[in-house]
């Protein structure tokens, strides 16, 4: 199964669950869920999942779980995918 790795910066506490675009090397994912027992992060993954088209069970933080700068792990989809999906 291929697996792509994603490196996201995420704002909690906006207006909106969006992808903002890219941020540097990472992608600025902005939630409105605050960051408290992971609803942000959990709020992240399900943005990204959406943007790819994947099941939000497919997406996971293996970095970054208390702070802003975050590594996902995206199941089902390539590095190509990815760049596709949040090209600008």
């Amino acid at each position: 199964m291929q697996c792509a790795r994603l490196r996201v910066y995420v704002t909690p506490k906006a207006g909106a669950d969006v992808v903002v675009g890219r941020r540097g090397d990472e992608l600025h994912v902005k939630v409105t869920a605050a960051p408290e027992g992971g609803k942000a992060n959990a709020a992240a993954c399900k943005v990204v999942a959406k943007a790819l088209g994947v099941p939000k069970s497919a997406v996971r933080i293996v970095r970054g779980d208390t702070g802003r700068h975050k590594a996902l792990d995206v199941d089902g989809v390539s590095d190509d995918d990815i760049r596709r999906a949040f090209s600008s």
